[in-house]
């Protein structure tokens, strides 16, 4: 069965450590897209089951695709995330776990409004962490391909992430954050990708499509809302779904293209989101939109409804369409596009390679793990000043243990009674809702000792 392109794909690409050993070169190397899309509940589409949010394209992208249903990330905050994706390492490992450094002393208010010397050296510091890793871009390169960053991009200009091509200047000078001129991708039309695409050539590509959506402000268009305007419904909650779908067509937009040029069988596609989202009810006004916020256990909290996203792999003839219920890891995104490509995964990686998996083979992993950091990070040398959460979850049980790091602009999103550590049976219960620590303390221990094991194994 051929992937169609009138389908969300979004390939999230990873990065991979300096000087990786190479396979031998694969023939018709395929081309890679990678879309990601931006603050997604992992429950919040078509495929997934939803009684009301419609994702035509990503649905159908499903059917023809490996899906992963249980995957998890590695931090649920979109930085570090998206830096995991890029390297191929945990938050960590590579350095970058949170959005921000802590704003100077005698200085309130956002990013946007810190502009002095000392301040700008720490952004600049942190960006450079992205430089200290082989990232797939820069992978990929080796091999011929060109790559396009378009969206979230975090690192400074596109280059620094070894992109040959984008759109973020990403000059904190300049107001350059999180992607700047890149956040225009989806929500201003689809041009500077397609013309990416239409300018490689023979030469095989590879797309970072990062838009900022579902993302607030949630300020979809007209037509898409008053799809979801129902009563009873809160407009808050009408506003996020109506960009849930917003995000989905213009992902068939991008399939469409693809589709147009004749490059279907020869692309590999996959999609996961950067982090997890769950909708208040409240809703304020602002200059550019309507700003909405999440509730608590959903984005930077340690509960699946912060750290879970459907993952999909499509890639004709060779991805075996169907559901595979065994944990998944973003960090398997890397490993998976470099073998696609004909690289072998580096040292450093910890992730596996999807592909035998999606032909078939069982998925040898007894347990996936993460971290969560503050938003702000205090100290860029120690980051464990702000470390916050870890988890483990292997099998149906999945364990979270909290930790003293220190909150700065931001508070904790979690409800004041939550006590730790917390065990969970996720196949029975997926939200979480019963704490099974005090009732099975030799399954807390098992999974205490695999969580302090794994940090230990993988401290740089």
């Amino acid at each position: 069965m051929s992937c169609s392109f009138r389908i969300l794909p979004a390939l999230v690409l990873v990065s991979a450590l300096w000087g990786p050993i190479e396979l031998p070169a694969a023939p018709g190397a395929p081309n890679i897209v990678l879309i990601i899309s931006d603050d997604h509940g992992w429950t919040d589409y078509g495929f997934q089951g939803h009684p009301d949010i419609e994702t035509p394209q990503l649905d159908r992208l499903a059917t023809q695709s490996a899906v992963f249903p249980r995957t998890y990330l590695c931090a649920s905050v979109c930085r570090p995330s998206l830096a995991s994706l890029i390297t191929g390492l945990y938050p960590h490992e590579h350095g970058i776990t949170g959005n921000d450094v802590v704003l100077p002393k005698n200085r309130s208010g956002d990013w946007r409004r810190a502009r002095d010397k000392v301040y700008l050296a720490k952004c600049e510091e942190l960006i450079s962490n992205i430089e200290k890793h082989a990232t797939l871009p820069r992978l990929l390169a080796k091999k011929g391909y060109v790559s396009f960053q378009s969206g979230k991009w975090w690192e400074g200009h596109f280059s620094r992430g070894g992109f040959t091509a984008g759109m973020t200047h990403g000059d904190p000078a300049r107001g350059g954050r999180h992607g700047d001129e890149g956040l225009r991708i989806g929500r201003r039309g689809m041009k500077p990708v397609f013309d990416f695409i239409d300018s490689a050539g023979e030469k095989p590509f590879f797309v970072w499509y990062a838009p900022y959506l579902p993302h607030s402000p949630h300020n979809p268009p007209a037509r898409i809302l008053k799809k979801y305007k129902a009563d009873g419904r809160p407009l808050a909650v009408a506003r996020y779904y109506a960009m849930c779908e917003w995000f989905d067509e213009t992902c068939g937009q991008l399939l469409d293209h693809i589709e147009t040029r004749n490059l279907t069988q020869n692309t590999l596609v996959i999609y996961i989101a950067d982090n997890g989202w769950t909708q208040r009810t409240k809703q304020s006004k602002v200059p550019d939109g309507w700003h909405t916020s999440y509730a608590p256990r959903s984005k930077q909290s340690p509960f699946d409804g912060g750290i879970r996203s459907p993952m999909l792999l499509c890639w004709p003839a060779v991805v075996k369409p169907g559901r595979i219920e065994a944990l998944a890891s973003s960090l398997d995104i890397a490993p998976t596009v470099l073998a696609a490509a004909g690289i072998r995964k580096t040292a450093a990686m910890s992730g596996l390679d999807l592909l035998p998996v999606c032909a078939g083979q069982s998925l040898k992993r007894n347990a996936v793990f993460g971290e969560l950091y503050a938003h702000d990070i205090a100290d860029i040398h120690h980051p464990d000043k702000t470390l916050m959460y870890r988890w483990c979850i292997s099998g149906r049980y999945k364990i979270i243990r909290h930790y003293p790091g220190v909150l700065h602009r931001y508070k904790t999103v979690l409800t004041p009674t939550e006590t730790f550590p917390q065990l969970y049976d996720i196949r029975r219960d997926p939200f979480e809702r019963r704490n099974l620590a005090e009732s099975m303390p030799d399954k807390v221990a098992e999974l205490s000792e695999k969580l302090d094991k794994f940090r230990k194994s993988r401290t740089p």
